[in-house]
């Protein structure tokens, strides 16, 4: 029996520069794809995961998240008066009850690595994941709990990876594959962002993460990597022949949403998945490009 994975790190401290001015005073996080902000669908696959506790590592001005997240007892009372069913069951979807929402701030633009390291203390001397709200993946089950089905398997840790054009490993933590049966790959090696003459595969790493507690002793060394940032998969790296460590070829599509282009992909194709306006989003792009 491994030891389950209660808790579930969000780095949400970025600026979101590429979509200025739309997050001039607003978290990219609450960017909404078609009916949810990004963070609130990574909230939702982590509790389809079964994660207990969700630790958000901010900066300096979002405070809309705290809130999201929060009660709102007039809205309710609002909806309730005018019976607004509906209205209220989605409402109810982003409670997160007290104690299991934790917020610890990076201070500093440091890195994934360092964001990370921030909620060692909040983590503690147990496995956790992580989930950039950044990575949105279209599954009919949900990317994490896929990972968290392959580490029962497995243990140690884990990640979720998608094969990249070559041209682009360079923007991407890139595994050395040991062994490969098509949906585990097992790890001997992890190179952040290589060229792509020297890629050792391409099997990239998404934003999904199952880490056990002895990341944060390679952490605390603080060690910069690629762009002279904190890199989580350098302190991966070195964890590799000490744990086991497999990287999960997901079912489903992954989008960048922390790129514009790939954040309209992402909109229309939950929208176009989305069980009440799908058909007439397919209508109306119809339209569209006809």
């Amino acid at each position: 029996m491994r030891q389950p994975i209660r808790k579930a790190i969000f780095p949400v401290a970025g600026l979101g520069t590429r979509f200025l001015p739309a997050t001039k005073a607003m978290p990219k996080e609450m960017l909404t794809l078609v009916d949810r902000p990004l963070i609130q669908h990574a909230v939702d696959e982590a509790r389809a995961a079964g994660i207990e506790q969700f630790i958000f590592v901010t900066s300096r001005g979002k405070g809309a998240l705290e809130d999201h997240f929060d009660r709102n007892d007039e809205l309710k009372r609002t909806l309730e008066r005018r019976n607004k069913m509906r209205e209220l069951a989605l409402l109810q979807t982003t409670d997160i009850d007290s104690g299991q929402l934790l917020f610890t701030r990076q201070r500093e633009p440091l890195g994934l690595g360092h964001a990370v390291w921030c909620a060692r203390h909040l983590v503690g001397n147990e496995p956790f994941a992580v989930l950039l709200a950044d990575d949105v993946v279209l599954a009919e089950k949900p990317c994490l709990k896929q990972m968290m089905e392959a580490y029962e398997e497995v243990g140690g840790n884990v990640v979720g990876v998608v094969d990249v054009p070559r041209e682009q490993t360079n923007r991407y933590g890139i595994l050395d594959v040991e062994s490969d049966n098509g949906h585990l790959a097992k790890v001997r090696g992890l190179v952040e962002k290589p060229d792509p003459a020297q890629a050792p595969s391409t099997l990239s790493i998404i934003g999904r993460y199952i880490l056990q507690p002895q990341i944060f002793e390679e952490l605390e060394s603080k060690s910069p990597g690629a762009g002279g940032e904190i890199q989580l998969t350098d302190s991966m790296a070195r964890l590799i022949g000490r744990q086991p460590f497999h990287g999960v070829r997901y079912t489903g599509t992954r989008y960048d949403c922390g790129d514009k282009l790939g954040f309209i992909e992402a909109n229309v194709a939950f929208a176009l998945a989305h069980p009440e306006m799908g058909a007439r989003v397919r209508e109306a792009l119809k339209k569209m490009v006809g």
